[in-house]
């Protein structure tokens, strides 16, 4: 009788735990992250250079979550969060930046900000449900398999768009701004990353389907962002394709179209005024009226066993506008793999290996090459060539919530210069999560 007592409890045990739908909860994370660039090759240098000699650079940031459930369908979210750190370079000179967790307002006293506040609202649309596990952001759930999801207020574009189990959070994975998402995709975002707006999604049936609009930075690359979502803003597109290529080998395809209209400067326009007045191309003496920018890029992950899996992305964006929130790249792609420890006994463990490839438009070239500075880049003249970046790192987990990752990148012609570099970047990265 006891044993069938006992058995009754550990069965009601599992399905609470398999059923939970939770009402609240709160999630911490910590990530420090050090790197070192030994001295470079350096013809010469400009005011957006990667210096040529060697440098220290350290980041952190501690991030508090709470969440809680104000209806059936409907729930809550803050993030407030602290960060700190040190560029390398001053955070200039590359379109690869090699720490993705390195803010644009970064500086050595820590700087407290609310990094996320919005709402979540699902509608269901069919009978059957699927357990959505607790995280950062996100209460234990349970959603119907075939639903509409209404999410708006402060958070990141990319907790939304451009996911890739691969290769999307530069806590845990790869750290390269242009590895962790794509490169050309100059998403609306104020200088830490962040914004305000909405975005609705369709999921079912194996399809997704989502859309959002973004209020946009007043200036490029600013934190003070622009209200008028009518009238400046980020609007992106992604339609998403689950399948299954062999038993337990799922796959999936993502195509993302986004379109920026704020006040920018085109670098044409730029060139013009330079040769109309015997000066270096200026992008703020053009930075006067309304400008569109868009891009198409496709975003693939596939699992080859349940420990290892590979992804692609490839993003093209029109090369007419400056960058206007993200960083320096009009064409970009990147491919790589990841492995789960089990494969070699250490169950723990992790390893990811990519390749990214950055390139500029012609008349992007031609400003940096006039001696033109753009928000990162300014060698004073350029002997163009893609950016090609590896990038590898290794994790392992020595304690319950904390991961200990070695990172090591190669960076050959920084920011798109023949007669620099090539560079390499060292790293360890220290992140604890409950």
């Amino acid at each position: 009788m006891k044993n069938w007592m006992g058995l009754a409890v550990l069965a009601a045990f599992g399905a609470a735990q398999a059923q939970e739908v939770e009402d609240w909860n709160a999630k911490l994370q910590s990530t420090y992250i050090w790197q070192a660039k030994p001295s470079i090759r350096s013809l010469y240098e400009g005011a957006h250079s990667l210096q040529g000699a060697r440098e220290k650079s350290y980041s952190f940031t501690a991030t508090a979550a709470f969440g809680v459930r104000l209806g059936k369908s409907t729930e809550l979210y803050f993030d407030p969060e602290v960060a700190q750190g040190v560029p390398l370079s001053g955070l200039v000179g590359l379109a690869g930046f090699t720490n993705g967790e390195m803010a644009r307002t970064s500086g050595a006293n820590p700087t407290f900000y609310r990094a996320r506040l919005f709402a979540r609202h699902v509608i269901g649309l069919s009978d059957d449900t699927e357990d959505i596990a607790p995280a950062m952001n996100q209460l234990g759930s349970k959603y119907a398999t075939r639903r509409i999801t209404l999410t708006s207020g402060n958070l990141s574009v990319l907790d939304i768009f451009d996911a890739n189990q691969f290769n999307h959070d530069p806590r845990s994975q790869f750290l390269n701004w242009t590895v962790m998402t794509h490169g050309a995709y100059d998403f609306a975002a104020d200088a830490r990353g962040y914004t305000w707006g909405a975005a609705a999604e369709y999921q079912g049936d194996g399809w997704a389907l989502r859309a959002g609009r973004f209020i946009q930075p007043k200036e490029p690359n600013q934190l003070a962002l622009d209200s008028r979502i009518g009238r400046h803003y980020g609007d992106q597109v992604e339609v998403e394709r689950r399948y299954e290529i062999g038993k337990e080998m799922p796959g999936v395809v993502r195509v993302l179209a986004y379109r920026n209209r704020t006040i920018m400067a085109r670098y044409d326009d730029a060139l013009a005024l330079a040769a109309a007045t015997g000066s270096t191309p200026s992008l703020d003496a053009v930075r006067t009226a309304e400008q569109s920018k868009v891009g198409v890029g496709v975003n693939l992950e596939q699992a080859f066993t349940p420990d290892f899996g590979g992804f692609l992305r490839a993003m093209r964006a029109d090369g007419k506008t400056e960058t206007y929130a993200f960083t320096e790249a009009d064409r970009s792609l990147t491919f790589g793999g990841s492995a789960k420890g089990a494969m070699w006994g250490r169950p723990f463990d992790a390893l990811g290996v990519a390749l990214a490839s950055n390139m500029l438009s012609a008349s992007h070239r031609r400003v940096l090459a006039a001696g033109g500075l753009t928000f990162f880049l300014g060698d004073g003249q350029l002997n163009y060539a893609s950016e090609q970046i590896f990038e590898t790192y290794y994790a392992l987990s020595p304690l319950r919530g904390l991961t200990v990752s070695f990172d090591f990148q190669h960076i050959k012609n920084p920011g798109y210069n023949a007669d620099r570099g090539p560079a390499s970047f060292f790293g360890v990265r220290l992140h604890v999560e409950n």
